[in-house]
């Protein structure tokens, strides 16, 4: 067999969810499969539904021509995206390098075979957009039998371009950046505004179903993808061989793929294995200078070591670090432009006035500083270096204050500084403002303790990718999806009830809840140190 078949079927084998339901004995690790299996199809059938939506109207407008050409912009876009987001931790410093690069097979080789990795476990989710507007394509469009297979075919390589792109622009960050300790800055910049204006969209998508302008977004969007198609010819190339069945357009689209896939890994090749070395070690500095050590409590040091690693992780700082960045973002939003106007667009003009929605704002700013919680996935991150954790000379439960510290340290400061945003622009009075600050702070302890008895309970250190456990993992859905509808459902109480009791009595009770919880949570998690 060809190298590159051997090398990605072995890849594949060795992470697949199937191939491990099928061999292991675990029951525990059977049902988180699959439960990761049903997840995973509830997602892919939101979007299927979403692009069927869009092909709906596309066809109700007679602009059915479009579909082909949002469909290669769409999987393009996606493909871009999470190829850039997943370089680091799939192409380059993944945990494998050592005993991949041992194998007899070229840098290059080995470089190729993780690309194609990351486009077979990427394929789902572009075959999903795929399918679903070839659907809605055939029912309007009415297309020659020949081009439901042809479409299907020519799918597979619409995201190998931008992709390679991606890989591509990941590689020369990764070579600009090998030499530096914070290698992960660029991309988790470009993380942060990608997921802001994925939170953004949400209020424009509300606002055009709202006004009654989808036929003209429609339009508006045909034109826009069009001119795209011009610019970014791959998207042309595919619209071209689906409504016209133009040869060339077929073969520039496979054979441009086929192409600059083998010129990007040529280059990556030959600087694979410097670019890997630098990230894994760097080079001490020539200005280092002997000074005293300072002395600090074990939790504080595995705390700063739990800091390092936040630091060091694109995915992990994005998810643990966007909850604290949008409520940031939105306390001074609401300082300058008033909570007045703010209230207004989203009650849609009820009679809702900021004195009522005092007793919320500690709700409000935990619904989004409690979003994720660092504890819910530190202990999994630990993975295969486990085992020096348990021969370290510290108890257990020392290591799981010292990351509950961490996230004390991360959370508590943002949820002062959106707080005290949010009374400020509401005017609510300072002895109010002081109690809404303690409750704060007893949501925050709460969330740290309850995270870290979902990270114990149900610990994962048999992962490949950091990713599996800080976006994918048991711990971060068990904890993030009760919590927020929770959260969701007290902000109302707290509406609710204070408009009938004193606003610090209520936000007094609150309080002392959310201590008696935090309080259980951190017990739970003595327990549990003791068992693992």
């Amino acid at each position: 067999m060809n190298k590159n078949i051997v090398l990605l079927r072995t890849l594949l084998l060795s992470t697949s969810g199937w191939n491990i339901y099928r061999h292991t004995t675990d029951k525990k690790k059977r049902r988180r499969i699959a439960g990761n299996a049903v997840g995973k199809l509830c997602l892919y059938a939101m979007l299927m539904a979403f692009c069927v939506a869009i092909c709906v109207g596309y066809g109700k407008f007679g602009m059915i021509t479009a579909a082909p050409v949002m469909c290669a912009l769409t999987v393009s876009l996606l493909a871009f995206v999470f190829t850039l987001f997943k370089t680091n931790g799939y192409l380059f410093n993944f945990k494998e390098y050592d005993m991949l690069m041992s194998l007899p097979f070229e840098a290059r080789t080995v470089a190729g075979c993780k690309f194609l990795y990351m486009v077979v476990k990427s394929l789902p989710w572009y075959l999903s957009i795929s399918v679903a507007m070839l659907v809605g394509y055939g029912v309007y469009a009415r297309p020659p039998v020949g081009v439901y297979p042809l479409w299907l075919v020519l799918s597979l390589f619409l995201p190998v371009i931008p992709m390679l792109l991606a890989a591509f622009l990941g590689f020369v960050i990764a070579r600009i950046s090998a030499g530096f300790k914070k290698t992960n800055i660029v991309q988790t910049v470009l993380t942060l505004v990608f997921v802001i204006g994925c939170f953004s969209l949400r209020f424009v998508i509300e606002d055009m179903f709202r006004n009654d302008r989808i036929q003209a977004t429609l339009e508006l969007a045909s034109r826009v993808t069009g001119g795209a198609a011009r610019v970014y010819l791959p998207a042309g190339w595919f619209s071209d061989a689906i409504t016209r069945l133009d040869i060339p357009a077929m073969l520039l689209l496979t054979g441009v793929s086929a192409a600059l896939f083998i010129a990007v890994f040529a280059i990556v090749g030959r600087s694979y294995r410097q670019i890997n070395s630098a990230l894994k070690a760097h080079a001490a500095s020539r200005s280092y200078k002997m000074t005293a050590q300072k002395r600090h409590s074990a939790e504080a040091a595995i705390a700063f070591k739990e800091f390092r690693r936040f630091t060091g992780s694109t995915a992990y700082m994005v998810n643990g670090g966007i909850g604290m960045i949008l409520a940031a973002l939105v306390g001074l939003i609401t300082l300058v432009i008033g909570p007045d106007r703010i209230i207004k667009t989203v009650t849609q003009g009820a009679p809702v006035d900021a004195v009522m929605l005092w007793p919320a704002i500690p709700f409000i700013v935990y619904f989004f500083i409690g979003m994720v919680a660092t504890t819910a996935c530190s202990p999994s991150l630990e993975g295969k270096n486990y085992w020096i954790v348990q021969s370290l000379p510290i108890e257990k439960a020392t290591l799981y204050r010292g990351k509950m510290l961490f996230n004390l340290a991360l959370t508590v400061p943002f949820m002062a500084f959106s707080t005290l945003c949010l009374c400020v622009a509401a005017r609510v009075p300072v002895a109010e403002t002081t109690l809404y600050l303690l409750q704060g702070l007893a949501l925050c302890a709460f969330s740290t303790a309850w995270g870290c008895v979902c990270g114990i309970r149900h610990m994962r250190l048999d992962w490949e990718n950091e990713i599996e456990v800080i976006k994918q993992g048991a711990a971060v859905a068990i904890y993030m999806l009760p919590n927020m509808f929770v959260v969701m459902g007290l902000t109302v109480l707290a509406v609710v009830l204070g408009l009938r009791m004193d606003r610090r009595l209520l936000a007094l009770l609150f309080t002392l809840v959310a201590t008696l919880l935090a309080a259980l949570s951190y017990r739970r998690v003595l327990i549990l140190s003791k068992r693992r």
